[in-house]
């Protein structure tokens, strides 16, 4: 079936008297229709299969990887997008904490992954904490934009803050508390450990809640546990609390009663207003000792050049990244993570194919970006940023794929961070043409515009766009399927069992994928750059 292409954009190239009109409706359509299940799904096989051993960084997975990549974007033309080559050089430091390891708090020792992940983020074979007070500091936030500081006339050194997850708004629901339901970048783990660090706290606990974490505590045992990468700063990173970790909620309850507090009664004050009070006379001790290992990940760039504006760059971007290998694991020690993202990295290799099907190039650049370490924290696009290949002022935009579509075909298509940038309104418009609406965040409690990489891309000013998926079925076959396969991926997110199934239906994640193709075309051939909308906390630099 035929897709459009924007009369209005190809109104505006004949009157310039632009070399675009030589690409007709029918050439964008086709490659619109090269978008295909059967070709994704192969993709993904390939990079989720246990060979590649769950994609972890600086290891052989990786090595298959990027060979992968390489392979597949010379195949379809693709130019190095870092001069000669297809990578770019990331720098990691990798910390693997002993798991033989216990927290001792109001003589009582909690055990590692049962009650407790500690680790330290410092490049130093050991650190600890020896009988350090506990305080409790509600969410851990100092925004002075929201008149909120946890830690108002309160000194923590020494000393080792216990924190809530998420923020105060998702807790009161209040649209006038922060952004309300929505999760805003205080209200994430790297934040907590952040400000900890500024505040010149000793430790930082976060008492971990599946709701307002928006996920397991399984997934803290498996995501925070073994082999830990970071980037090591000239300081090695001696500016971060020394131990850093979570402990379930049942143990939150027991500290809190040994503290001859009510952790219900605290939650309810910390959401109220800033926020903390110390926990009696309890103290802290654990020690941590660090297998280090420093190494060389990358990321991969390749560059369709644009046929009127190859200085300008429209990026599409995914992590390539998982968990790896637990050899320590009983059964499945393999994270091959399927969904999270070899559909993300194979629906970059689609869409790459789909511009490079074109009889002319795309009047600007269209380039792909698979970035490493994602699961770590976005360090990969996190590193991008701060050395970016192409710069922030020839960057037109950042459209990002994490996790596609795995259940089916839908009548609307979700937004993270719906209202941030002109971008919507593309992609409202090409949705339309596939008789879809736009929607907004159907989670924003888990503060998704601030967990991939394209949040990388708005911190530089770069309208980012994350969007897939949607919530309501084409019709009910498709819902009843929804209905059993989600259950099954909501149980492996950051598990071995989320590898590749012959069950899904990958006809939503293409419908996606299309819009991708369809609003980074349009972006290319319409004169002006997108913008932030005014009420964004993003906006050019």
């Amino acid at each position: 079936m035929k897709r459009y292409f924007s009369l209005t954009l190809l109104a505006t190239a004949i009157l310039a008297g632009c070399a675009t009109t030589s690409l007709t409706s029918d050439d964008v359509s086709k490659g619109y229709n090269s978008i295909n299940a059967q070709q994704l799904a192969e993709h993904v096989k390939v990079l989720a299969s246990d060979e590649f051993g769950g994609r972890a960084p600086s290891s052989k997975g990786e090595e298959l990887t990027l060979a992968y990549l390489t392979e597949e974007f010379k195949k379809l033309g693709y130019q190095p997008g870092n001069g000669d080559s297809f990578l770019q050089e990331v720098p990691l430091v990798s910390l693997e904490a002993d798991p033989n390891m216990v927290l001792t708090i109001g003589g009582k020792d909690y055990q590692y992954k049962k009650d407790m992940v500690m680790g330290s983020s410092r490049i130093s074979e050991r650190q600890s904490i020896k009988d350090s007070e506990l305080v409790f500091v509600g969410y851990g936030v100092n925004a002075p934009e929201y008149n909120w500081n946890d830690y108002a006339g309160l000194d923590v050194k020494g000393k080792t803050v216990v924190i809530l997850v998420n923020d105060p708004g998702f807790a009161t629901k209040d649209p006038a508390l922060f952004t309300g339901d929505a999760m805003t970048y205080y209200g994430r783990w790297t934040y907590k450990y952040e400000e900890a660090s500024r505040q010149g706290a000793t430790g930082a606990i976060i008492v971990h809640e599946t709701a307002p974490a928006s996920y397991p505590w399984s997934v803290v045992e498996n995501s925070w546990s073994g082999e830990q990468f970071g980037f090591q700063k000239e300081n090695n990173n001696m500016d971060r609390v020394a131990v850093e970790g979570w402990v379930t909620t049942e143990v939150a309850n027991e500290l809190f009663t040994k503290a001859g507090l009510d952790f219900a009664a605290a939650k309810a004050n910390a959401a109220k207003g800033a926020y903390h009070v110390d926990m009696g006379d309890l103290t802290a001790s654990v020690a941590v000792k660090n297998t280090i290992k420093k190494s060389i990940s990358y990321n991969f760039i390749a560059t369709l050049p644009g046929s009127e504006k190859p200085d300008e760059h429209i990026i599409y971007s995914a992590h390539w990244d998982h968990l790896g290998t637990d050899k320590n694991r009983k059964g499945d020690q393999i994270y091959n993570g399927a969904h999270d993202n070899a559909t993300g990295t194979a629906g970059l290799i689609e869409v790459a194919e789909a511009f490079a099907s074109l009889p002319k190039h795309p009047s600007r650049s269209m380039t792909f970006l698979a970035v490493t370490a994602e699961e770590q924290g976005l360090l990969g696009s996190k590193y991008y940023a701060a050395h970016p290949v192409i710069a922030a002022n020839k960057t037109v935009a950042n459209i990002n794929m994490d996790s596609l579509n795995l259940l089916g075909k839908v009548k609307d298509i979700s937004v993270v961070g719906i209202g941030k940038s002109e971008m919507d309104s593309l992609l409202a418009q090409a949705a339309n043409a596939q008789g879809r609406t736009v929607s907004g965040d159907p989670k924003p409690s888990s503060g998704g515009y601030y967990r991939s990489d394209h949040f990388a891309f708005a911190n530089m000013g770069i309208p980012a766009m994350y969007a897939g998926g949607g919530s309501e079925a084409l019709d009910e076959d498709t819902a009843n399927y929804r209905k059993r396969m989600s259950l099954v991926l909501r149980g492996c997110y950051h598990q071995p069992c989320d590898r590749y199934r012959d069950e899904w239906d990958l006809s939503g994640a293409v419908q996606d994928l299309q819009l991708f193709y369809q609003v980074g075309f349009d972006i290319s051939e319409q004169p002006q750059w997108p913008k932030w909308n005014a009420n964004s906390e993003f906006q050019r630099k």
